[in-house]
């Protein structure tokens, strides 16, 4: 399926937003439109030829597995993230959808060509990689030496403020993207602790938890502390 820029919900936000309209319809004619299903795999460590994409709605994680078949989830994608290793011959880890997911994708090779045709469209996604890079080393640092409800608090926040619109302050309401196992396997916690945690989070009133996954925001003031991160 070709893509459909015009009624795109992150052309806003997502890298190719710094392109003209004549360079974004022209780019667009090299993608496609690609849906996956929760769990199914974009693309698995070792494969070769891996294509780009834009994540356009759903969530996607990046992963790793031991010899012995145990999971350790590595970094998440929102929507208007992009995925893919341009300068690598094989991708480096898998890339599931933890949600049914809608992506704009392109094969390398026009990938490649896109970025020397458009230099914008090449200094977006550096930006992006080093967004990205910052992120990872914000959250390795936190998981080493945060508490368990610093390191919980400070993933609500991240989660929040992908499901938002607005670049300037967090989401309402937002519906978790990862269970508690994968939470815990992430932050390097118990499934136990994550669920005592989330409840202590909702007693001092930073949090209230809606149905089976849903959030809502009561307090992020108190959520940013709890995490011990400065604030926005």
């Amino acid at each position: 399926m070709t893509l459909a820029c015009a009624s795109c919900p992150v052309r806003d936000s997502a890298a190719c937003s710094v392109l003209t309209e004549e360079e974004r319809n022209a780019l667009a004619q090299a993608g496609r439109t690609r849906h996956l299903n929760r769990g199914e795999m974009l693309f698995a460590a070792g494969d070769q030829d891996t294509a780009c994409a834009t994540l356009v709605a759903g969530a996607l994680k990046i992963s790793s597995t031991d010899r012995d078949g145990n999971e350790q989830i590595l970094a998440l994608v929102h929507p208007s993230g992009f995925i893919g290793e341009m300068f690598a011959p094989f991708a480096s880890h898998d890339v599931i959808a933890l949600a049914d997911s809608q992506l704009c994708t392109f094969a390398r090779q026009d990938m490649e060509r896109a970025l020397n045709d458009y230099p914008a469209l090449a200094r977006a996604l550096l930006r992006r990689s080093q967004e990205d890079l910052h992120a990872t080393r914000s959250m390795l640092e936190l998981t080493a030496h945060g508490s368990a409800e610093a390191r919980l608090a400070a993933l609500l926040h991240d989660f929040a403020q992908a499901a938002s619109a607005s670049p300037c302050h967090p989401a309402d309401r937002f519906d978790l993207p990862l269970t508690r196992g994968e939470m815990a396997n992430m932050l390097g916690l118990t499934i136990e602790t994550v669920s005592r945690k989330l409840g202590e989070l909702e007693e001092m009133g930073a949090i209230k938890r809606t149905g089976k996954r849903g959030i809502e925001l009561i307090d992020p003031a108190l959520l940013t502390v709890v995490s011990g991160r400065p604030a926005d």
